[in-house]
């Protein structure tokens, strides 16, 4: 009970935090004019709205994180939890070097598409060789409790969760209030797995980041006054990639993030479609937009795109815990 405590006392501590210096951090960003106008895979009817601050995800990347190190202490002694926190600042810095070169070319392109995959898979294979004690090789394939050891092919199974993760939640961000509320939905299974199964450190950052996470949503539920950049995405993508290894959950991981595995699915098959075919598939990829296309309101697709994430999130703790 103590610890759970703990947990809500690190989760309110973010929120409040992050929810006092945003708007002394939004109003920086301003004044800098370091701003975007919207994801380079909007629809144009989002590109023509007035130019709001980026990079917000810096503030729940680094908020929880310093307060994680407050209550915690010295964690150099507990590798799980240094690598789920690594993870996810080192992504978060990749995220960054991406924000801050659309701020400086004053366009939407930032890094190029492959100099990311780059950074990101160097970025895992050094997690790999410096966390690699701490990393099972097993797959737990749920239910029939079985455990397949894949040796040296985990390194490059490794790499494509790190990878499909960090795009997947990518792509997600693109309308207010959206990928940072499915976000925090899919963290929740993964607290009580990690408390489950006496991570307890995770369990305390995933709450601190939960904390951060909220905090930031009350500045990017519609209508947004910051985004939170490629810094807060492919940080997300990082930090959901890295739990899925740790906790040797990476079969409930893909269903926990169901969302994300839908918005990069219906890209990459809308990508191979047309490349082959000539022809589109839907109607527009990233697939929330398509809805809007439909005539739903956006308030409307990122509520909808909620209960489909809880729907996940519970069908993918069912499975984590069995």
């Amino acid at each position: 009970m103590n610890f759970i405590i703990i947990c809500i006392v690190g989760l309110i501590s973010a929120f409040i935090l992050t929810t006092l210096i945003m708007p002394f951090y939004i109003r920086a960003l301003v004044n800098h004019n370091l701003n975007q106008e919207v994801s380079e895979y909007a629809l144009e009817e989002y590109k023509n709205k007035a130019k709001t601050p980026i990079m917000g995800g810096l503030l729940f990347v680094i908020i929880p994180s310093l307060i994680f190190f407050v209550i915690r202490g010295n964690i150099l002694n507990d590798k799980k939890a240094l690598f789920v926190l690594l993870s996810f600042i080192l992504f978060c810095i990749i995220g960054f070097l991406d924000d801050f070169t659309i701020i400086i070319r004053k366009d939407n392109k930032g890094l190029s598409p492959r100099l990311k995959l780059i950074l990101e898979f160097i970025l895992t294979i050094i997690l790999y060789f410096i966390f690699r004690e701490q990393i099972n090789t097993n797959i737990n394939i749920p239910f029939i409790n079985m455990n397949i050891n894949i040796g040296l092919l985990y390194i490059p199974f490794m790499i494509l969760v790190f990878l499909a993760e960090a795009n997947a939640v990518n792509f997600t961000d693109g309308m207010d209030g959206l990928c940072a509320g499915v976000s925090f939905i899919g963290l929740i299974p993964f607290a009580i797995i990690a408390y489950l199964n006496d991570q307890f450190a995770i369990t305390l950052l995933i709450t601190c980041i939960m904390g951060g996470l909220l905090g930031y949503l009350v500045f990017n539920y519609h209508p947004a006054k910051i985004f939170m950049g490629d810094s807060g995405s492919i940080a997300l993508g990082g930090l959901f990639a890295s739990l899925g290894i740790v906790l040797n959950k990476e079969i409930a991981l893909f269903i926990i993030g169901g969302v994300f595995v839908w918005e990069m699915f219906c890209v990459c098959l809308q990508l191979t479609w047309v490349k082959l075919f000539h022809k589109r598939i839907f109607k527009y990829t990233p697939i929330h937009y398509a809805f809007v296309l439909k005539g739903m309101k956006e308030t409307k697709v990122v509520t909808m795109f909620y209960i489909i994430a809880v729907i996940c999130a519970i069908l993918g703790f069912y499975i984590g815990i069995n």
